[in-house]
C-alpha cells in the first residue's frame, strides 16, 4: 500500500508535533536560550514559504516544463522496483543535498544564503525549516526529486519523505533521543551502525556547535540529512557521542532580519560591532547541552 501526498503531510506533521509537544514539556520550546526576537520571525516565515509556496511551485514547475519539453517521459519510472526507485532518491535527492550542504560551508556566498540556519543559538524542531528563502528555491535536490515524481515516482517519493523527515526532525531536536540508547551497553553495537547510517542528535548537533575548539563541535563537517553515511562516505563525519556546549555561529558579525531570509536582496552586516535590533538574544548565558 503506497501513501498518498495528504497522508504523507498528515504523517510528517504528526511526527513534528509530537517533538514539539515534547520540547515544550522538557526543554520550553518557545522560550530557548540566548533566543532572539528575530529568532521565532525568521522560523515562521521561511517554514511557510518552503512548505507553501516553494516546494509546490518547483513540483509545478519542473511539471509544466516536463509536459512542455519531454511529455513522452511522464510516469516512464512509475512501475520501477522499489530498491531502484530507493537508490534513485538516495542518490538524487539525499545525496545531492548533502553536496548543497557541503558546498553552504565552503563557498561564502552560500553560506550566506544557508546562515539563517545556523544563527539560532539553540537547537530544535524550529530549526528544520528555517533558512534563506532564496537558498530552498536553488536547493538542487528539491528540483531533483520534482524530477523523479515527473517520472513516476510520486508514489515511492510520499513514503520517503516520512522516513526522511522523521530522522531530520529527530536530529534537530534538543530533545536527544540517542543519548539514553548510548548508555545501554547491549546496544552499543546497533549503535555503533545506526550512527553512522542516519543523522543522530549528537551527530547533527556537532554541526550546529559554536565554537571550534569545543570537542563534540563539527561545523565543517557533519552535512548528512537523512543518511550520515555520505559524511562516512566523503570524509567528513565526526562521531563523538557528546553535545555542544552551544550553539550558533562564532567570529561573524551579527546578522540582521533581511539578511537572514533574503540575503543578498539584503546586504550582508560586516560591522562586527553593530547593534542590531531585534537580533540581541533574551540571553547572554550559552545555551545547556542537549537533554537526554
Amino acid at each position: 500500500m503506497h501513501l498518498t501526498t495528504a497522508q504523507s503531510s498528515a504523517i510528517v506533521a504528526a511526527i513534528y508535533l509530537g517533538f514539539c509537544l515534547i520540547e515544550l514539556i522538557r526543554t520550553r520550546l518557545f522560550t530557548k536560550d540566548e533566543q532572539s526576537r528575530h529568532d521565532g520571525i525568521i522560523e515562521i516565515v521561511s517554514t511557510f514559504m518552503l512548505l507553501i509556496v516553494t516546494q509546490p511551485a518547483i513540483l509545478l514547475v519542473v511539471g509544466a516544463l516536463g509536459h512542455r519539453f519531454f511529455p513522452h517521459y511522464e510516469g516512464a519510472l512509475a512501475n520501477a522496483p522499489f530498491l531502484a526507485a530507493l537508490v534513485l532518491f538516495l542518490v538524487f535527492e539525499d545525496m545531492m543535498q548533502y553536496w548543497w550542504h557541503r558546498a553552504s560551508h565552503s563557498f561564502a556566498w552560500l553560506y550566506n544564503l544557508h546562515r539563517a540556519h545556523h544563527n539560532a543559538r539553540y537547537m530544535s524542531v524550529r530549526l528544520v525549516y528555517r533558512n534563506n528563502i532564496i537558498y530552498y528555491a536553488m536547493m538542487p535536490s528539491i528540483w531533483f526529486a520534482g524530477v523523479l515524481v515527473y517520472l513516476g515516482l510520486g508514489w515511492f517519493y510520499a513514503g520517503y519523505l516520512v522516513v526522511k523527515m522523521a530522522v531530520i526532525i529527530g536530529a534537530h531536536s534538543d530533545v536527544a533521543w540517542d543519548a539514553p540508547l548510548y548508555r545501554i551497553k547491549a546496544l552499543s553495537p546497533i549503535m555503533w551502525v545506526v550512527e553512522r547510517t542516519i543523522s543522530t542528535p549528537a551527530t547533527h548537533h556537532a554541526h550546529h556547535g559554536r565554537h571550534a575548539d569545543d570537542p563534540a563541535v563539527n561545523y565543517k563537517g557533519n552535512f548528512g540529512n537523512l543518511l550520515f553515511f555520505w559524511d562516512v562516505l566523503f570524509g567528513t563525519a565526526k562521531i563523538t557521542r557528546h553535545y555542544p556546549a552551544s550553539y550558533g555561529v562564532e567570529n561573524l558579525p551579527p546578522a540582521t532580519l533581511g539578511q537572514q531570509l533574503l540575503w543578498p536582496i539584503f546586504p550582508e552586516n560586516k560591522d562586527m560591532g553593530a547593534r542590531i535590533p531585534g537580533a540581541v538574544p533574551t540571553a547572554s548565558a550559552p545555551g545547556p547541552a542537549a537533554t537526554a
